[in-house]
């Protein structure tokens, strides 16, 4: 007759697996944002958003209990740090990704805004008080210079 399944062996499978799984969906969105098509990057934005949160529960959970790593044998621990290396390698990337991302899209919305800018401010003629019209930039667009 075979003993129990021991219920700390089990979670730590677990939790290896979702680490692995959470490193798999970003690592996706990053090639998407790397591919230039952040659309793609949304797809799974809800499944990685509820394993992030679980990761970062059980993270938690094991800073707080450290002598449940202690337990564990080596080979479980082994394949937990590597999978949380490979984690840490990929968001790594994906901040990357994101940060290239943002410039991108910030030099576009600039670009934008200052022609917009340039079109509007092109006065002809005269206001209705037979004065020449502003020639200050007026735009629609509200620029953000902190975001």
């Amino acid at each position: 007759m075979s003993s129990p399944p021991n219920p700390l062996y089990q979670h730590i499978q677990e939790l290896i697996a979702l680490t692995e799984r959470l490193t798999a969906l970003i690592a996706d969105q990053a090639k998407a944002f790397e591919a230039r098509r952040p659309q793609d990057a949304a797809l799974n934005m809800e499944e990685t958003s509820r394993l992030a949160n679980t990761y970062r529960k059980e993270a938690e959970r094991m800073r707080a209990n450290p002598q449940l790593l202690a337990t564990m044998p080596l080979e479980q621990r082994t394949r937990l740090v590597r999978a949380t290396e490979a984690f840490d390698a990929v968001m790594a990337r994906q901040g990357r990704a994101l940060s290239a991302a943002k410039t991108i899209t910030e030099g576009l919305v600039h670009a934008i805004a200052h022609e917009v800018a340039a079109q509007r401010s092109r006065g002809v003629g005269y206001g209705p008080s037979g004065a020449a019209p502003n020639t200050g930039p007026i735009t629609a667009i509200t620029l953000n210079q902190r975001a």
